[in-house]
């Protein structure tokens, strides 16, 4: 007997999941529904009491038929309860009225299409609980008083001599009503609840199943906030049908990597949710099914496309404090802290993490008017000819001087910018300054007139109007595209690498240079260099930093061999020590670039080592223990 309990609450569950789920009411509109229905049926006691009265003439028995209807009406009253107790008090009293008439009725058989009309009634409430009452009500009302006396219940002789046959039968098709009106409520809502491209549910079906979960019902519950990396790239490179075809596949792979019960939903854009029933450690396992599922290439006409994506976790208990909005906030926040780590990862939320979270809102924010405010800054580091260490080129590396916080790292507000698709401008004005600043060099010293200048270009800049935006630049300045180099990296590669190779096919036909920044670090770095207009390689720093280490030595040698096979220029990066340049000489690298040479330094002081004769200058060595990449001065990729 102990156990009885506990398993009628399993199952009570278990009939409620297999139940389909309709949208919550608003409060507002619940509440005008619900005192319409309180209404109708204290109006319905007060007539069905009169009826009562003038059939019985007995003022007792008129009495308490009203009072059997009036008396449930009394706690839907009452706002201490749920809305689902007061839906179903309203409910009991609404079909005990239907009885009582079909009571003084004599059984007749047309006073039983109140029950039905009760029924169209209750559909206000949208909910199950309300009809579950309705179809209990009448068939205990139809079993009991048909065994007890069937003649005030039923109309005819053969339901009198079966009361049980015909109370099921009666049940049955009420029951059938109640489901005639819940199917018809939820083919309409699915016309408002669904994704029209992808029909997964969206962002107010996925709310309301939210709020049912966590703010009244109280289950553990986890939600992933999924966004896809660098989709804007897609879209303005292969179009936005290709677009479309991509999240179709997402919603695809996301539903194929969930389990039964869970739901899917795209919030708008490129832009997913996952709804997670069960501890944390449900969510964190469906979590790094979502990553893997993405991290596999999508094949579209042919070709590999890769799509992956950035997940934010958050999850919430049987916690009364926690609601649903707080829940889907904590995800975005993590998903965005995804995003900062790297992207293609899962994080999960904190309250360290909150903090972190508003610190970049706020650098964000600040980030809005650092161009108009002149908190940019361009900082230069020369690159030098290895044979004698005469400076041949200069790279231009963004700096933000923040009012309050200082110099912010590039770290910190670069990938920010990306995000929050401040880069374009942000880009713009580094390549005019950077340019502008080239043609003033050269002006003032003939020494420089075949200094180029290098400057990256983030990701998110390689679109159709690139080119053009160059052009422009290159004339407002003044300066010949042949001493512009642009720097990628070679992650630009990895979503789209036709549409890339043809915007930068384009820049080189003007004449422009292209290199690949930090080389040997991204995806699949030498089948990359069939396929792309290069000039120039730039070895990343990792490299350098192990030079003497045989692998190490041998890695670098075959990048300089493939660099010479192919008539590529090859720059070091990071070299910091005497014995790295001298490893890099007998290695016959040809330029190279690193705090051994120079630091980024502001133009003016760029200007003066620009004018020496070789670097570094004998009168100020950097010396060989320099720390390897202080944050604030790690000639990290700058937009251009």
């Amino acid at each position: 007997m102990e156990n009885v309990a506990p398993r009628a609450r399993v199952a009570l569950r278990t009939i409620r999941s297999l139940l389909p789920q309709g949208r919550l009411l608003p409060e507002d509109v619940w509440n005008r529904r619900h005192r319409g229905i309180v209404r109708l049926a204290l109006a319905q006691a007060a007539v069905l009491a009169a009826l009562a009265a003038a059939v019985t003439g007995d003022p007792l028995h008129a009495l308490l038929d009203g009072a059997v209807v009036a008396l449930p009406a009394v706690p839907a009253l009452m706002t201490r309860f749920g809305r689902q107790a007061r839906a179903m008090a309203a409910a009991a009293s609404l079909f005990l009225a239907s009885a009582v008439l079909v009571h003084l009725a004599g059984g007749l058989t047309e006073m039983h299409f109140h029950f039905f009309v009760m029924v169209c009634v209750v559909s206000l409430y949208q909910d199950w609980a309300p009809f579950g009452m309705a179809v209990g009500i009448t068939l205990v009302h139809h079993l009991a008083m048909g065994i007890r006396a069937p003649r005030e219940v039923y109309g005819s002789e053969a339901a009198a001599r079966h009361p049980v046959l015909w109370a099921a039968m009666h049940t049955g098709f009420l029951l059938a009503a109640a489901l005639a009106n819940m199917a018809a409520w939820r083919l309409s809502e699915q016309q408002g609840l669904r994704d029209p491209l992808t029909r997964l549910p969206n962002r107010t079906l996925l709310a309301e199943r939210l709020l049912r979960r966590v703010d009244h019902e109280g289950q553990p519950t986890s939600v992933l906030f999924v966004d896809l990396d660098d989709f804007k790239t897609i879209n303005d490179s292969r179009g936005h049908w290709v677009g479309d075809e991509v999240l179709t596949a997402v919603a695809g792979r996301l539903r194929g990597a969930v389990r039964d019960g869970d739901t899917v939903a795209r919030l708008g854009g490129d832009e997913f949710a996952v709804l997670v029933a069960g501890p944390p450690a449900a969510g964190q396992a469906v979590a790094a099914r979502v990553v893997a599922a993405l991290d596999l290439p999508i094949e579209l006409h042919g070709a590999p496309l890769w799509v992956r994506g950035s997940v934010g976790l958050a999850h919430a208990g049987a916690d009364p404090g926690r609601t649903a909005d707080d829940l889907l906030r904590e995800a975005d926040l993590a998903m965005y802290e995804a995003k900062a780590g790297g992207k293609n990862r899962v994080a999960v939320f904190s309250a360290r993490l909150d903090a972190t979270v508003r610190r970049r809102a706020e650098l964000s924010a600040d980030l809005a008017g650092a161009i108009d405010d002149g908190q940019l800054e361009v900082h230069y580091q020369p690159t030098v000819r290895m044979a004698d260490g005469r400076p041949i080129a200069v790279e231009a590396l963004l700096r933000w001087r923040h009012p309050r916080r200082g110099l912010v790292p590039p770290g910190d507000f670069i990938p920010l910018a990306e995000e929050t698709r401040q880069i374009g401008r942000i880009g713009a004005w580094v390549l005019g300054t950077a340019l502008r600043q080239l043609a003033e060099w050269r002006a003032h010293d003939p020494a420089l007139a075949d200094l180029t200048m290098a400057i990256n270009l983030s990701p998110a800049q390689l679109d159709d109007g690139l080119v053009e935006q160059v052009a422009a630049a290159l004339a407002d300045a003044g300066v010949d595209a042949a001493h512009l180099t642009l720097e990628v990296t070679e992650s630009v590669f990895a979503a789209d690498l036709v549409a890339v190779a043809e915007h930068l096919s384009r820049l080189r036909d003007m004449g422009v240079r292209i290199a690949i920044d930090d080389f040997g670090t991204g995806y699949s770095s030498l089948s990359y260099l069939r396929h792309l207009p290069v000039d120039v390689l730039k070895v990343d720093q990792s490299f350098v930093a192990d030079l003497g280490d045989a692998g190490v030595d041998a890695l670098v040698r075959s990048i300089l061999d493939l660099a010479r096979a192919l008539d590529l220029e090859v720059v070091a990066e990071g070299v910091e020590t005497p014995d790295q340049a001298a490893l890099l000489r007998g290695l016959r690298c040809g330029a190279a670039q690193g705090f051994l040479y120079a630091r980024p330094v502001p133009a003016d002081e760029a200007r003066v080592l620009l004018g020496c004769a070789r670097l570094p200058r004998p009168a100020a060595p950097v010396p060989a223990a320099a720390p390897a990449s202080p944050a604030p001065v790690v000639p990290a990729p700058a937009p251009g």
